[in-house]
């Protein structure tokens, strides 16, 4: 049994649409190392973006929390007041402290547990893209 082996001419000159393996591997990494540096530019503006707002928040909350105290502190010299007409000053003055101490007891505890919650401030954005780009180049490279 003999088989026959279609021979191709071999060009000597390669067409516009081919390129070498060398070419090929330097676009390759002209374009990762675009990618890389779009990503990083990316997290940089969504990390900013995220510091600005973050700023914002906590100086409102800083000026709410002050505004919050001095109530506390006129709602604690009336229930002080108050509870004076029935008890001495001094019990009525001991209670609403020790009621405040309570308080933030909670407070602190509730506060320390999300505080364990927290995570690190991440660009989600970037990481999501830079996910896909990994799959996309990982697809690309088995076919």
């Amino acid at each position: 049994m003999t088989a026959t082996i279609e021979r191709r001419p071999v060009r000597a000159t390669e067409s516009r649409d081919e390129h070498s393996v060398g070419e090929l591997v330097g676009q390759a990494t002209e374009q990762v190392s675009r990618l890389v540096r779009q990503e990083v530019a990316l997290a940089k503006v969504e990390l900013a973006e995220k510091g600005r707002r973050a700023g914002r928040g906590g100086g409102m909350l800083g000026a709410a929390g002050a505004f919050a105290y001095a109530g506390l502190l006129g709602a604690a010299a009336t229930g002080a007041a108050a509870l004076a007409l029935v008890l001495p000053v001094w019990a009525a003055a001991l209670i609403i402290t020790a009621v405040l101490f309570v308080i933030a007891g909670v407070l602190a505890v509730l506060g320390r547990g999300q505080l364990r919650k927290a995570v690190p401030a991440t660009p989600e954005r970037t990481l999501d893209s830079v996910k896909a780009d990994v799959e996309e180049i990982k697809g690309r490279a088995h076919r």
